[in-house]
């Protein structure tokens, strides 16, 4: 992430922290045999929290890089990326 600022970072940071966490948990979960409905409901809390992190990261792409794009002026640029960017967590 380039012009990456201070509280994006952290924020950033910290919810990565958190899916790795339950990512390892899901794998001891695993381990320790628990029940699918249990591990099913830890999937879609990481998933959750891998689209809200993925929210967080796209609205910094568009204040950032793509306005810092749009004022030197390199339109069809902005919006190729913009484009790959939304392709990836849609």
């Amino acid at each position: 992430m380039s012009h990456r600022n201070e509280a994006v970072g952290e924020d950033v940071a910290k919810r990565l922290a958190r899916i790795s966490g339950h990512a390892a948990s899901l794998v001891r979960m695993w381990d320790n045999e628990r029940e699918c409905d249990e591990m099913l409901t830890q999937i879609s809390a990481v998933r959750g929290a891998l689209d809200q992190v993925a929210r967080v990261i796209l609205e910094h792409h568009i204040e950032h890089c793509v306005g810092d794009a749009i004022e030197h002026g390199t339109r069809d640029e902005v919006v190729r990326d913009l484009k790959k960017s939304l392709s990836r967590i849609l």
